[in-house]
């Protein structure tokens, strides 16, 4: 399978720049509703790849009675499913489980547990399990907390942080991701998450930017297969994913044509 190495933009275009330094928040969609529609009609959909840890996540989600398909949003959104993954805020693995604070909450005592990526999975499930009884099953809420801490998300939903609300847009991105649905590309069953490439676009400081960036760039290449990342270092980048070699010639292409060139 062909997996260039991560490449980056080089911006050609007055649209393009301003895209990039866009400062106003973007605006806020149904996320709560649309979490709705998810459990009432996706609730039970299977996953569109085989992702890393399978096995983990089929063994949380019956554990604690979650979808499959939402934990795995999760885990691409916090960390694409890397079990070393550690950020600024210290927090660590696959859900990027907070240390010492959350892990010790959900009784692990030692941080190198957390690097398991079947013990660090079940954390995140049974905290996300905890969370949606807390707020009576609320997605977006129990997302909100999940980023927040449910000490800074109102259990009626008033005064949700912006960033809390970011956050939940953007595993419900993931989501689409996970279910093969939304702007995403729809795989075949069974195919491996491993072998679809990755070459990163553009990083921003800012969720915002780069949630501004993506819808600009759709509007001028609606075929392209993009999505955003949050990093450990705080960043937020912008990839582009593809197939193999024959599709990341086609997106270069589309990009190219958008003001915009892959080297």
């Amino acid at each position: 399978m062909f997996k260039p190495l991560r490449a980056v933009v080089i911006v050609l275009g007055a649209a393009a720049l301003a895209a990039s330094t866009v400062t106003a928040a973007v605006v806020r969609q149904d996320l709560d509703a649309q979490w709705r529609t998810y459990a009432h009609s996706q609730i039970t959909a299977e996953p569109a790849y085989t992702f890393p840890h399978s096995t983990c996540f089929k063994a949380a989600a019956l554990q604690y009675d979650l979808p499959e398909t939402l934990l795995l949003a999760v885990a691409r959104g916090e960390s694409d499913f890397e079990a070393t993954a550690r950020s600024r805020a210290n927090a660590h693995g696959v859900m990027q489980i907070l240390w010492p604070g959350t892990a010790r909450h959900l009784g692990i005592n030692r941080l190198s547990d957390l690097y398991d990526p079947c013990t660090n999975i079940d954390a995140g499930a049974r905290y996300l399990r905890e969370l949606l009884g807390t707020y009576d099953g609320n997605m977006h809420l129990a997302l909100a907390a999940y980023n927040y801490g449910p000490g800074r998300i109102a259990r009626d939903g008033s005064n949700i942080p912006s960033g809390a609300t970011w956050y939940s847009g953007y595993i419900y991105r993931h989501l689409n991701y996970v279910l093969g649905s939304g702007t995403a590309r729809k795989p075949v069953p069974d195919t491996l998450y491993s072998n679809i490439g990755q070459s990163t676009l553009l990083t921003f400081g800012e969720p915002y930017r780069a949630a501004a960036f993506i819808e600009k760039l759709e509007k001028k290449a609606p075929d392209l297969n993009l999505d955003w990342f949050r990093r450990g270092t705080g960043e937020f980048e912008v990839v582009m994913t593809y197939a193999d070699r024959t599709e990341f010639d086609t997106s270069a292409s589309q990009l190219r044509n958008a003001g915009f060139r892959i080297d």
